[in-house]
């Protein structure tokens, strides 16, 4: 499937023209607003879009329209952000993702196994073709009233080519599979049609389950041998797309996706897995990364690294952005427009044999991560512990597949196979199946802040940069210390050095004070700065704090921590209310907000900032203290 996390999209109705809709949710359940918030749903009856009611209280409410188009004012008394009922969303987001099971896999079905939670090693249930050679068949549809002026021969390059470069794509399909598969996947695709649909387009994007089934039944009656897409000999044919014509429609058959449809096509054959995406309205507009990802869950049965749990079981209906950006199965097959695809992480990779190799990180020595070296796994086991849960580390530099990444360096994921990452608590029982440790403390990624900034991956860093006591702190699920310590980072590029293992703990204590009695302005952005210089060769190991300001109400203050090299800590955020005073004393130990400072360089200017965000009430910084423990 491919999601859509509150982009303004474009929709066709009709009759009133094109309209901007924002949209939240994937092809197993979405809803749909107005720019201005007010829900909505397509009334077939008013031949366009309506702002949406609920026919009643509890949780098997549903939508229903209004009548009212959304070019017209909305109801009096409408609330926005509407919501259907939870029940209603968990029996149709089971229905659809049960649909997807092949149908001998269906009776034994836990539904736990519907978000992986480890029941096929990681993977979702099905047969996996992700060796050898694979030709897939694509079929080419258009619908009455709706043209593209997208060729076969146009189609055909995007999938097959081997040098394909068009619009700015980075890569045909095939190319794409066989780079990330270190050649062990070769998946081709014959490309036949374009059949003209029965049905208006629109019908297709209000409606569920018409589209393939149709597309099928032209290629059978086309005499289209089907024998031919079975590599396996399981007399079912390994891989359908179907391509629709004109933009991307992220609603009903339309939306992008991966299921099931089962049928005697001849030959002793049948279908089974298939997806749908388009084709767009010129060849202009072809992109190669839906289809990637799509043919990602078809072929490789690899789960979505995003929220995909609609469902909300345990009350969790908080959507988080899983990995983001950083692989094809999470938001990256939208990076670059589509054209330039993240690659498949390698945490999937790894999970269907696509690694040849495994480097053990436990044994302290100093390693290198070669970027696009898509064979190889940096790995660190616990050996005491089940098989399920590790670590994993990546060179994601930006250059190649990952030139579109809004991050740099060295990637580390936490992993667990029977995680889901429906869950972005981050605890022992709910916690992503693939996680991204970000560099920068932020977890915008299981805030769903983002799908990934610049602060994610990890830089040039000379002392430690990862340990049991560092923000992210690299222990288990369970609160468990791994004994995975990072240190040594080099410099984005084709080879990323690090060390593993405790690092000399030799080093040094200095520190330094300052006592300004500097007044904080009221009400100014910039507030108050004082600076304590430091000089030492060493990087910060432990670090502790102590400020003093005179205040009438703490509650107006902020208080932030810098490093030379730029890196800040909130020590103090407008808490306490009308409390009179400031005394801070903070040192480095998990979770202190001063943890996220281990491992950066000592020497240089150490500022202290204040603001004041309320008058009347002038206050003072007394005075404020540093001591740095440093690594050797």
């Amino acid at each position: 499937m491919s999601a859509i996390f509150g982009e303004i999209l474009t929709f066709t109705q009709q009759h009133g023209g094109d309209v901007d809709l924002a949209t939240i949710g994937d092809d197993k359940y979405a809803r749909y607003e107005t720019v201005d918030g007010f829900s909505v749903v397509y009334d077939e009856s008013r031949e366009g879009y309506c702002y949406a009611d609920v026919d009643g209280p509890g949780p098997g409410r549903r939508f229903r329209s209004t009548g009212v188009r959304i070019s017209e004012k909305p109801p009096k008394g409408l609330r926005r952000h509407l919501k259907e009922g939870q029940d209603y969303r968990r029996l149709l987001v089971k229905e659809r993702s049960e649909r997807a099971v092949p149908q001998d896999e269906r009776e034994s079905l836990d539904p736990d196994t519907l978000f992986t939670f480890g029941a096929n090693r990681g993977l979702l249930l099905g047969d996996r073709l992700s060796e050898g050679d694979v030709q897939g068949l694509t079929i080419l549809v258009t619908f009455p009233g709706t043209d593209t002026t997208v060729t076969p021969a146009d189609v055909d390059a995007m999938l097959n080519g081997p040098d394909y470069h068009a619009n700015g794509n980075h890569c045909s399909v095939r190319e794409f599979f066989r780079a990330m598969s270190s050649d062990r996947l070769r998946f081709g695709n014959t490309v036949v049609g374009p059949f003209r649909m029965s049905r208006s387009r629109l019908t297709y994007a209000n409606n569920e389950g018409l589209l393939a089934p149709e597309a099928i039944a032209a290629a059978v009656d086309a005499g289209v041998d089907f024998s031919r897409f079975d590599s396996q000999g399981r007399g079912i044919v390994d891989s359908i797309c179907v391509l629709y014509a004109g933009a991307t429609e992220f609603a009903g058959d339309l939306w992008p996706h991966s299921t099931v449809f089962s049928r005697d096509v001849g030959q002793g054959m049948r279908t089974q897995f298939h997806t749908v995406t388009s084709m767009g309205r010129t060849p202009a507009e072809q992109s190669i990364g839906t289809f990637c990802h799509e043919s990602g869950h078809l072929l490789c049965r690899w789960p979505d690294l995003y929220d995909y749990g609609k469902i909300e079981r345990e009350g969790d209906d908080f959507t988080s952005a899983g990995l983001g950006s950083y692989c094809v199965m999470g938001a990256g097959n939208h990076l670059g427009g589509g054209r330039k695809p993240s690659p498949v992480c390698v945490y999937l990779r790894r999970l269907v044999g696509w690694c040849a190799t495994d480097i053990d990180l436990t044994a302290p020595a100093t390693y290198e991560a070669k970027h696009a070296d898509y064979d190889t796994a940096l790995i660190y086991q616990n050996p005491d512990r089940e098989d399920s849960e590790y670590y994993l580390v990546e060179n994601r530099s930006r250059i190649d597949f990952d030139e579109k990444l809004t991050a740099d360096g060295l990637a580390v994921y936490h992993c667990d196979i029977k995680g889901s990452n429906e869950f972005q608590q981050g605890s022992l029982l709910h916690h992503y199946q693939c996680a991204l440790l970000q560099a920068d403390g932020h977890l915008d990624l299981e805030t769903n802040a983002n799908q990934g900034d610049g602060g994610d991956l990890y830089g040039p860093t000379e002392g430690t940069a990862i340990s049991h006591s560092s923000r992210p702190a690299s222990t288990w699920w369970d609160g468990g210390e791994s004994g995975l310590t990072i240190s040594g980072i080099g410099a984005p590029g084709p080879v990323i050095s690090f060390r593993t293992g405790e690092p000399n703990t030799e080093g040094e204590s200095v520190g330094g004070s300052s006592a300004p009695q500097a007044l904080i302005p009221e009400l100014d952005p910039g507030g108050l700065t004082d600076a304590i210089t430091l000089q030492s060769t060493g990087t910060v190991r432990e670090l502790s704090v102590t400020i003093d300001i005179e205040h009438p109400r703490i509650g107006d203050l902020r208080v932030v921590l810098m490093t030379p090299s730029g890196r800040r800590a909130v020590l103090h955020n407008r808490s306490g209310g009308n409390t009179k005073n400031l005394l801070l004393k903070l040192d480095s130990r998990p979770p202190s907000a001063l943890a996220p400072l281990t491992g950066d360089a000592v020497t240089g200017s150490w500022k202290l900032r204040i603001t004041d965000s309320a008058q009347p009430g002038a206050g003072t910084l007394r005075r404020w203290e540093l001591k740095v423990r440093t690594a050797g």
